[in-house]
């Protein structure tokens, strides 16, 4: 989000307005859209601030805030699917944000292959394609 204009200027453009002139002579001037010095004008008539707006932005809000529960969970549930698991957290989520969760503390559900766990004799040769 882009940073608010200055106080100094919202303040300026304000006084120009009562002053008389016009909203596009002001945006031009200024360099302000018409929209936002209408926005600007209409917050001053009504409670005489010009200031940015504070404290509005919440940000997100997580449904999952305690890592070490989830950990435990993660270990109780680990051979479930992201979808069970989403089924069986206590809150609604996604099974998305479960598998975000997975990520996020490093839990991996990485299995070997079968070939792997045979042993392969050192006398083999491996095979050539003709």
């Amino acid at each position: 989000m882009p940073a608010a204009y200055s106080l100094d200027l919202r303040q300026k453009a304000i006084a120009a307005l009562e002053a008389g002139h016009s909203k596009a002579s002001v945006s031009r001037l200024m360099g302000i859209g018409t929209t936002t010095l209408t926005e600007w004008h209409n917050r001053y008539r009504a409670s005489g601030e010009v200031a940015a707006k504070q404290g509005y932005q919440q940000g997100h809000s997580h449904k999952i805030t305690d890592w070490e529960a989830f950990r435990a969970f993660a270990a109780m549930h680990g051979d479930k699917t992201q979808a069970e698991m989403a089924q069986l957290w206590p809150e609604e989520i996604s099974e998305d944000t479960i598998g975000r969760a997975l990520k996020r503390i490093g839990f991996t559900r990485k299995k070997r292959r079968i070939s792997m766990l045979k042993e392969t004799p050192k006398t083999a040769k491996p095979t050539t394609l003709s």
